[in-house]
């Protein structure tokens, strides 16, 4: 395992362009029809770009018994395929019950720049001030698909009972799928951290997932279903049956990676980011041929711009990404496929 500071940094064939600025503490990106960038900022505003300007006012404010504590608040988002016909946008976030934080997916409708909660899709999420995970994504299936931490409470991961330490798949009503390994249960997979990335290979749509080891040690991993990651029995290069080992891990280095992207189109086509907050970084992977496993580190990039919390794909083939420095003044940066210009065509005649 290189560590990230020894992977080269080069010019990538994308051109850098600030799309918003003066961003608190934005957590994740999603795309809706119409030119519109929706994300969500940890003290509960989810905002929207629109034909290119970020609009003044929020598209919905969360109010008690919503909390933003540590790393909780308003995290994950993820909007509806059908969002054209149906205007539904989920989100993630944390709230006070009690004494306890938790954690649970809601359900909004979106008019006119404007949302209001149409439904709890599941809750009572164990959370904590640290270890929520938060990421959610729609997958191939039309499923959605929610990371947790283990909420400071390691043995959570291994207890298949708890929502913690998992990835959870359920229905985009909040069913649970009959389908899911484990019969009436949304747990998707067990034994995890910290997870808080997700995303689909285009080639193969084998799920893979990112997640935040104790120290150092923090994993890309291939998600398969009813399998368990191992948290906190084994880490790193320690392995034990049934648990499913890492792909690759950062080593004695830390990346604190958080949201990732499989890139579809453009020159970076089938390989995936991965965005590190600890390691103010981009990491990009390549994934050789149809073998979901052989993943291998090519180089960082995006290193002059401090923490780095999403990475995500947008319908237009460019790049979007958000910072995570939490100082009031975070930023949505646009990254544009550069053109190569065809010089064959351009000697011809």
């Amino acid at each position: 395992m290189h560590g990230s500071n020894d992977l080269p940094r080069q010019a990538i064939p994308y051109e850098i362009k600030e799309a918003a600025a003066g961003l608190m503490t934005p957590w994740a990106i999603d795309f809706a029809p119409g030119d519109r960038i929706f994300f969500t900022e940890r003290p509960g505003r989810i905002r929207l770009v629109r034909d290119g300007r970020l609009l003044a006012e929020p598209v919905f404010t969360f109010s008690a018994p919503f909390v933003n504590i540590g790393e909780g608040g308003l995290l994950g988002l993820a909007v509806d395929p059908k969002f054209k016909k149906n205007h539904y946008i989920y989100v993630y976030h944390s709230y006070q019950d009690g004494l306890e934080i938790k954690n649970q997916v809601v359900r909004l409708v979106e008019r006119n720049n404007k949302a209001t909660i149409d439904t709890v899709l599941i809750t009572n999420i164990p959370g904590n001030a640290n270890h929520n995970g938060g990421r959610l994504n729609i997958g191939p299936d039309k499923l959605l698909y929610i990371t947790t931490g283990d909420a400071g409470v390691p043995t959570a991961a291994q207890d298949p009972t708890s929502l913690a330490g998992k990835i959870l798949r359920i229905g985009l009503d909040g069913s649970i799928p009959e389908s899911n390994p484990f019969p009436g249960s949304p747990v998707y997979s067990l034994g995890h951290r910290n997870p808080q990335g997700l995303d689909w290979s285009p080639r193969t749509d084998h799920l893979y997932s990112s997640e935040h080891g104790p120290v150092a040690n923090d994993e890309i991993n291939l998600i398969l279903a009813g399998s368990n990651y191992g948290w906190p029995i084994v880490q790193g290069d320690e392995r034990r049956e049934p648990f499913q080992p890492p792909l690759i891990h950062s080593g004695d280095q830390t990346w604190a990676p958080s949201g990732m992207t499989f890139v579809s189109k453009g020159p970076w086509q089938g390989q995936l980011l991965v965005a590190n907050l600890r390691g103010r970084q981009i990491l990009r992977f390549s994934i050789k041929g149809k073998n979901p496993r052989s993943i291998q580190l090519i180089s960082s990039f995006f290193t002059s711009f401090g923490r780095i919390r999403d990475v995500v794909e947008g319908p237009d083939r460019s790049i979007y990404v958000i910072t995570g420095n939490a100082d009031g003044n975070d930023k949505l940066f646009r990254l544009k496929p550069i053109k190569v210009e065809n010089k064959r065509n351009k000697n011809k005649g």
